[in-house]
């Protein structure tokens, strides 16, 4: 082991990421992201606030943190949401402080957000720490299968859904990876290389320049 790696076991010096996986309802991504957080003990779930009711089994402050409409909006004037949106007549925001203080301690954030959140994202002081990935289904019309054999939707929703897909994936190319998910497990391992390979990246090795000017005795 060499003396970086030491240094590395002994305290956070890496930057946390911001990991955002993005897709159109049906595409899998909820799927893929408890698979990534069940292998990767690296990698936490960013909790949203939302102003929708809780549903069976989920649970405060786990699933969502489950707020009033004004409780939101005073969320959002504080300026306490790293980013927030309205989907089917809820809102929903990330809760900025947690995050931080992850990031600053070296742990990465997983964020299951759409594309208006992933646009406030880039927009914040932390850009520099967001990772963006978007992952497509095979074709619209597996999509619109995989939504339909849910059985938990009317048509109608299904159809919203369909026109609300058709939309987020006209923004792929605001982000840094593109992922067509036809086999969850080839699409698991994409999302793993990257989710490793940024983690990797020279400016996120906070100690590395001072091991290095160790090394030569600069």
């Amino acid at each position: 082991m060499t003396e970086f790696s030491r240094l590395q076991t002994s305290a956070p010096l890496r930057r946390g990421l911001m990991f955002v996986l993005s897709s159109p309802s049906g595409a899998g991504k909820t799927t893929l992201s408890r698979r990534l957080l069940a292998e990767d003990k690296g990698i936490t779930m960013s909790v949203s606030a939302t102003t929708r009711p809780p549903r069976p089994g989920e649970v405060d402050g786990t699933d969502y943190f489950f707020v009033t409409p004004e409780r939101f909006a005073e969320m959002v004037a504080g300026e306490e949401l790293l980013e927030w949106a309205t989907v089917f007549g809820n809102r929903y925001g990330t809760p900025r402080a947690p995050v931080e203080e992850a990031l600053h301690a070296g742990r990465d954030v997983l964020f299951d957000i759409d594309w208006q959140g992933t646009q406030q994202l880039q927009q914040t002081d932390a850009a520099s720490d967001l990772v963006r990935i978007f992952i497509l289904p095979p074709d619209l019309a597996e999509l619109e299968r995989r939504l339909t054999g849910r059985g938990t939707d009317p048509v109608e929703v299904i159809k919203d859904r369909m026109d609300r897909a058709r939309d987020e994936i006209s923004h792929w190319g605001e982000y840094d990876y593109i992922l067509i998910n036809d086999d969850a497990g080839v699409c698991l391992g994409e999302i793993r290389a990257i989710l490793q390979a940024e983690r990797l990246r020279r400016k996120r090795q906070l100690g590395l320049a001072a091991f290095v000017r160790k090394m030569l005795g600069t």
